[in-house]
């Protein structure tokens, strides 16, 4: 999937705007959505896998944080793309 793949989803969107704020555990994410952590698992599988997240393990937890170089690149991608 690409990054407007990732980003067409409403609870990918509402992830994201959650990390916004500082980065959280895999189960605060969970807890903030009516969602199986299944659900929630697959959503930051693909938000890292488009760049868009990172995540790092501390012993048992991930913690996962919004990574800006992807944004960057997005908004610049997006600038070529109205230049034109």
């Amino acid at each position: 999937m690409d990054v407007w793949g990732a980003l067409a989803d409403r609870t990918r969107r509402e992830i994201l705007d959650l990390l916004k704020a500082r980065p959280y555990t895999a189960g605060e994410i969970s807890d903030q959505f009516s969602l199986s952590q299944a659900t929630v698992s697959h959503h930051l599988a693909v938000l890292r896998e488009t760049g868009l997240v990172t995540a790092s393990r501390r012993s048992q937890t991930i913690i996962y944080a919004l990574d800006p170089r992807a944004f960057r690149q997005l908004m610049r991608g997006l600038d070529e793309f109205l230049s034109n």
